[in-house]
């Protein structure tokens, strides 16, 4: 898999003068001064020069979002709806959309029909407003050689204009939303968490950009904004001043798609503030040859249930224990070897974890 390098030149203050205090860098300071008043001190001293521009003390004050009341969270959304208008002179409407009781969603993805068109990457980035400028994407499709399973030697620089290409096949990979997340135990301040349908999510007003999590995750599924995230490109901007405006997708979620902020961590979701009024994930939605399957697993006449019980299925990295919602599998009729050595590989760990899901994974 790709390696993400621990620091940036995008880490460092601006030059000549003093870092711009945010509420994580506050967040960050505090942490490592635990150890005594004197290093305490230290971190606190930046506030003499702040940043108004990067500061709201509305934000820096916000409670958790376990601990916020209807109230609490109005007034968060007023906010934010605020700050969106202000900097894309768009009105969004931003909601806090809460999980469905007997809902646990799950995601199963035949390999045997995608073609690596790269068409769900590019609907994700629209739906879920991700950065273009520095670019984040939450789905990364591997180009995988015929009769291999090893993701190391995956390819995602491809051409998505020259496939799908003779003797190759394609897997898409994006945050598996595991039943047993590593990048949730080490986030020190629990800016992330599993909600009871599934989804592992993140707060961005209280992530502190540690970047624990991604360090923790095996399948690469964390983004960091090492830069202030940007709908369009420089180039595309003085071309077009209103492309950012014409590009923000107003519809959101407080723990989903709104604008996030430079560093942070952000990923894939599976589009609650869709899925949970009923709708599907955008990736599957645009899937020209239906190779992406999404569902409530709970129900055990949905699709997914039915595709779990009746199909030879795997799990990526099966033996770190994540226990992941998000299944591959090839058709019965594939003949092409990946399909047997996935099932060699996965099968006797994930055959456990089946039996488990047919109750509900969590």
């Amino acid at each position: 898999m790709d390696a993400t390098p621990l620091h940036s030149p995008n880490d460092q203050p601006p030059a000549g003068g003093a870092p711009r205090v945010t509420r994580r860098s506050f967040l960050r300071g505090s942490l490592g001064a635990a150890g005594g008043l004197a290093a305490l001190a230290a971190a606190l001293s930046p506030l003499r020069e702040l940043d108004t521009s990067d500061f709201s003390l509305e934000k820096f004050l916000q409670k958790h979002y376990k601990e916020m009341d209807e109230e609490e969270m109005r007034a968060v959304l007023a906010r934010i709806e605020r700050e969106v208008e202000q900097r894309y002179r768009v009105r969004p409407e931003i909601r806090d959309i809460k999980p469905l009781d007997g809902v646990e969603f799950v995601y199963a993805l035949n390999l045997s029909r995608c073609i690596g068109c790269r068409r769900c990457v590019h609907a994700c980035v629209a739906e879920n407003n991700q950065s273009r400028s520095p670019e984040i994407q939450y789905i990364r499709v591997l180009e995988m050689e015929r009769g291999s399973i090893d993701l190391e030697r995956g390819n995602h620089h491809y051409n998505p204009n020259e496939v799908p290409r003779p003797g190759h096949y394609y897997m898409p990979v994006q945050c598996h939303q595991c039943k047993n997340p590593p990048c949730v135990k080490v986030c020190p301040v629990e800016a992330t968490w599993t909600e009871p349908d599934g989804i592992t999510v993140i707060d961005y007003d209280w992530c502190i950009g540690c970047r624990y999590c991604e360090a923790a995750c095996p399948y690469w599924a964390r983004r960091f904004n090492f830069t202030k995230p940007r709908l369009a490109s420089e180039d595309e901007i003085a071309r077009d001043p209103d492309i950012e405006r014409k590009r923000l997708n107003p519809k959101m979620s407080y723990l989903s798609n709104r604008p996030r902020s430079q560093g942070v961590m952000e990923k894939c979701h599976f589009c609650l503030h869709r899925t949970r009024e009923g709708r599907m994930p955008a990736c599957l939605e645009v899937c020209p040859v239906g190779a992406r399957k999404f569902g409530n697993i709970l129900d055990p006449n949905s699709e997914v249930a039915q595709i779990l019980k009746t199909n030879h299925i795997f799990v990526l990295k099966a033996e770190v224990g994540t226990l992941p919602r998000f299944f591959y599998y090839f058709d019965d009729n594939y003949p092409r070897a990946e399909a047997s050595a996935a099932r060699k590989v996965s099968l006797p760990i994930v055959g456990q974890q089946v039996a488990q899901c047919a109750g509900g994974c969590a």
